[in-house]
């Protein structure tokens, strides 16, 4: 019996870019496809198998501590960039002061998507979410240089909706207007007590 489930929901990619290694900022670069691999994209700045760890997992490492690399890509909503921007009182968020790896619609309430869902391409490239990305400073930064003062709402404005990190399961290639299946955990939500 298959542990993933296939939903009736699909989300279609609107915009694809890369952070890239060598950068003065978290700026994406936009790109109209992208080649998945084990390490992510190559040349982007959060490809790799492994990876340093973060005040993410401050709870668990020491910062700096080599561990898998589950933060391959990160994956935005349309419609929750929609209620970012509405909530900065701005006409829109570019996804690229956010460093996004890509930009979907199509998935209500998309940042609370359970953790190792999977997001599958037409040519069966497959990205395992991994967890729900916090709102930090970074994006706040590059928001200020195109709209001075705007800045810091961001993190207030981005809570709950910053989208998922994800790992790349199989390789393949994601393209703009590309429609990706959602497949969920077939598992009850987690009651602790029972």
């Amino acid at each position: 019996m298959p542990a993933l489930k296939l939903t009736a929901r699909t989300a279609r990619i609107t915009w694809l870019g890369t952070v890239p290694e060598e950068r003065k900022n978290i700026r994406s670069v936009p790109r109209s496809s992208v080649e998945l691999s084990f390490a992510g994209i190559a040349g982007e700045m959060h490809s790799g198998r492994t990876r340093p760890s973060c005040v993410r997992v401050k709870g668990q490492f020491r910062q700096g501590t080599e561990i898998a690399n589950t933060r391959q890509i990160s994956i935005l909503s349309a419609e929750e960039l929609a209620l970012i921007a509405a909530r900065m009182r701005l006409d829109d968020i570019d996804p690229a002061w956010l460093g996004a790896s890509m930009v979907v619609e199509g998935i209500p309430d998309f940042s609370h998507v359970p953790p190792s869902a999977r997001l599958q391409g037409p040519d069966g490239a497959s990205l395992v979410i991994d967890m729900q990305n916090r709102p930090c400073l970074y994006p706040a930064r590059e928001i200020d240089k195109d709209h001075p003062g705007r800045g810091p709402a961001f993190k207030a404005a981005a809570k709950g909706r910053r989208g998922v990190t994800a790992w790349v399961e199989r390789e393949g290639r994601m393209a703009l207007g590309d429609a990706l299946r959602l497949f969920v955990p077939d598992q009850r939500n987690w009651t602790p007590g029972i």
